[in-house]
């Protein structure tokens, strides 16, 4: 039986090997480390990193807080300020559902609402 959550199927599992070795020739070594570069294109690279790995990542759980642990050390290996995703508090559910949103579009390959939702999340850790 194949991976899937909320109606979404991951890849099969036989392909995870694979999957990393393509991941890391085709995404890793040309984003990581992340550079110093302007928040926009810190935030694409970071995207895309995230995307791409959720997409192919094995497991049901734990998926996201991985992912969001590497956006940061890229964010902060760019000069920037560990993201803050605004998970908790007030707004909370509607930064959930913006990022789940964003990350689906990131599956498809439309780094763009991802890029905005981390964007925003540094932009958010930068306030505090």
């Amino acid at each position: 039986m194949e991976l899937q959550k909320e109606g979404f199927s991951w890849p099969p599992a036989y392909r995870v090997a694979d999957n990393m070795a393509a991941f890391e020739a085709e995404v890793l070594v040309r984003l990581t480390p992340c550079r110093p570069a302007a928040l926009e294109v810190v935030a694409e690279s970071i995207a895309v990193v995230h995307a791409e790995l959720m997409l192919i990542h094995p497991f049901r759980d734990g998926n996201g807080r991985l992912g969001r642990w590497l956006a940061g050390m890229m964010a902060v290996q760019a000069g920037h300020v560990v993201p803050d995703y605004g998970f908790v508090g007030r707004g909370s559910p509607l930064s959930r559902r913006q990022y789940i949103a964003a990350v689906g579009q990131g599956y498809a390959q439309n780094y763009a609402p991802l890029a905005g939702f981390f964007a925003e999340a540094i932009r958010r850790g930068e306030r505090r």
